[in-house]
């Protein structure tokens, strides 16, 4: 990893900025006084910080996964960079910090991403497509806005799950166009609500990071999950079963293989073409992700994802 970005910015030897604190613990120093011993981190990489003569009566208490304005001075301790931190505290409304400077985040605000979406879902023509898709996403907005798309792999960062969504919407929308023969409503519906169940799969902070998976994640999973929350729904609004059985079986296919996690293959072609692409949406991120930093005419680490192969970075 990288220099802080906050460091890349210090002025001379001072700096003063926006971090997220990786680890918090107060010490004793020699002579028994508190001191604050800090790892601070940006999406660039983290440093080790220390404040000295802390008390958390003056200065306030700070944990892991705290955002803070730090302000204070760089120093050498063993021939590294440490911090010296002389101001700190939490952050407030009005600082409107940019979480995608500190912590991984989707190339795409995920409001307007989540906007997108709703108002396609409003203009369907199918009065029970409609009523569902908008009602779920309602009901869980600002999990779908904050949330990542897994653990680890493709769109792990926050707002990775309505980036990956919208992804597969625009997909869909162009096959669409070459086969207008498929039902707009229903694989559009299927495209939305495929990972809704990711909601429940994952322990999600207020950072938009997953560290885990929930019990129901690791017993069920996120592809029934998603089905049961489809179900209880279309109960709820009085839908027909036979179209929340459409939806369902799409949620339930859309891995494609039961290697994958699917019970069932697709077994009409909106399910094919939703299966399809997730698989191609998470695959092309993958690789992206893998090729980034990697020179014209090298090879990537192997990627156990994507069946152990090294991918090739070309020089077109």
């Amino acid at each position: 990893m990288s220099k802080m970005r906050l460091l890349q910015q210090a002025q001379g030897q001072t700096f003063e900025g926006f971090v997220l604190i990786k680890s918090a613990a107060v010490r004793q120093n020699v002579k028994g006084a508190d001191y604050l011993d800090l790892v601070l981190t940006d999406n660039e990489g983290e440093a080790v910080a220390k404040m000295w003569d802390y008390s958390p009566t003056t200065h306030g208490t700070f944990d892991a996964d705290d955002i803070v304005k730090v302000r204070g001075s760089i120093v050498l301790w063993k021939d590294s960079e440490q911090l010296k931190i002389e101001r700190i505290r939490h952050t407030i409304a009005t600082d409107e910090v940019d979480m995608s400077l500190l912590v991984p985040c989707a190339p795409y605000d995920p409001q307007d991403l989540f906007c997108e979406l709703h108002s396609l879902a409003e203009g369907f023509a199918d009065d029970d497509l409609r009523r569902l898709v908008l009602y779920l996403m309602d009901k869980n907005k600002d999990k779908l806005l904050l949330f990542p798309a897994a653990v680890k792999l493709h769109h792990a960062t926050r707002g990775g799950l309505i980036h990956h969504t919208w992804s597969i919407v625009q997909l869909c929308t162009k096959i669409i166009e070459l086969y207008p023969s498929l039902n707009s409503d229903l694989l559009y519906s299927g495209a939305i609500l495929h990972d809704i169940g990711k909601i429940k799969e994952m322990d999600t902070g207020a950072l938009g990071l997953a560290s885990a998976y929930t019990e129901d994640g690791q017993l069920i999973g996120h592809i029934n999950i998603g089905v049961s929350m489809v179900d209880s729904a279309a109960e709820v609004l009085g839908i027909s079963k036979h179209t929340a059985m459409l939806v369902e079986h799409m949620i339930l296919s859309h891995h494609g293989q039961p290697e994958f996690g699917s019970p069932k293959l697709p077994m009409f072609p909106e399910a094919e073409v939703l299966s399809v692409c997730d698989m191609l949406d998470s695959k092309l991120y993958e690789m992206f992700s893998a090729l980034d930093g990697i020179l014209k005419g090298g090879f990537s680490e192997r990627q156990w994802a994507l069946d152990n192969r090294q991918l090739y970075r070309h020089d077109l």
